[in-house]
């Protein structure tokens, strides 16, 4: 008995809570008020969301037509463990970098139609430097085996929207670009430039040429 005296006694407490749901649901400056609030918040939400798109925008670069977008160089720093230096436009980076062979993902934004007609230029931004070892088991032990190079804030990511949800605006393409693993060894500078095909990593000194005669 007692369970359904309890059962009651909710039902009574939900039903005064509906009947209190309804009025306050059917009075009307309630209801343009929160017509209004929820209104308010979707600009502002809309415009926080533009603001982050707009950043992720500006962290790409745009892509020079007469030189390499960047060079790479590796300094041994132990058994298969490099200090790779990048040095990109005026910007140098250098990073802590295992393994035999290196790889390279970037991004580009590709513009169309209205904007390309305007004068926009593409862009690009570094995503990844990879390293990897010919043994599997080194590679499970590594420490520095994947570095990022950039990052969308709080999650807005406009060039990773355009490929997921596989629109382009009419105005811009979005399009991956990678360097597929090359030897790594002390010494060694690469130059890395975009070609029609995607990325070309060209050796510029004996010891990358020579890494690459070794490879192959």
């Amino acid at each position: 008995m007692q369970f359904i005296g309890l059962g009651i006694g909710f039902a009574i407490v939900a039903l005064v809570v509906l009947l209190f749901a309804i009025r306050v649901l059917l009075g009307e400056r309630w209801l343009m008020g929160w017509l209004r609030g929820m209104f308010g918040l979707s600009l502002l939400a809309a415009a926080i969301t533009g603001g982050l798109v707009a950043y992720d925008i500006s962290t790409y670069r745009e892509i020079p037509s007469d030189k390499p977008l960047l060079t790479l160089s590796a300094k041994a720093e132990g058994p298969q463990r490099y200090r790779v230096t990048l040095l990109e436009g005026a910007q140098e980076r250098s990073f802590l970098l295992d393994g035999d062979l290196w790889q390279l993902d970037a991004r580009q934004l590709k513009w169309k139609g209205l904007m390309d007609l305007i004068g926009l230029q593409p862009g690009y931004r570094l995503e990844t430097l990879n390293g990897r070892f010919f043994a599997i088991e080194q590679q499970e032990l590594a420490q520095f085996t994947q570095i990022e190079l950039a990052k969308s804030r709080y999650g807005v990511d406009f060039w990773q929207w355009l490929r997921l949800f596989n629109k382009d605006l009419f105005i811009v393409d979005a399009n991956a670009l990678r360097v597929n693993y090359l030897p790594i060894a002390d010494g060694a500078v690469y130059s890395i430039s975009l070609v029609p095909t995607g990325l070309l990593a060209k050796p510029l000194n004996s010891a990358a040429q020579q890494a690459l005669k070794d490879w192959q």
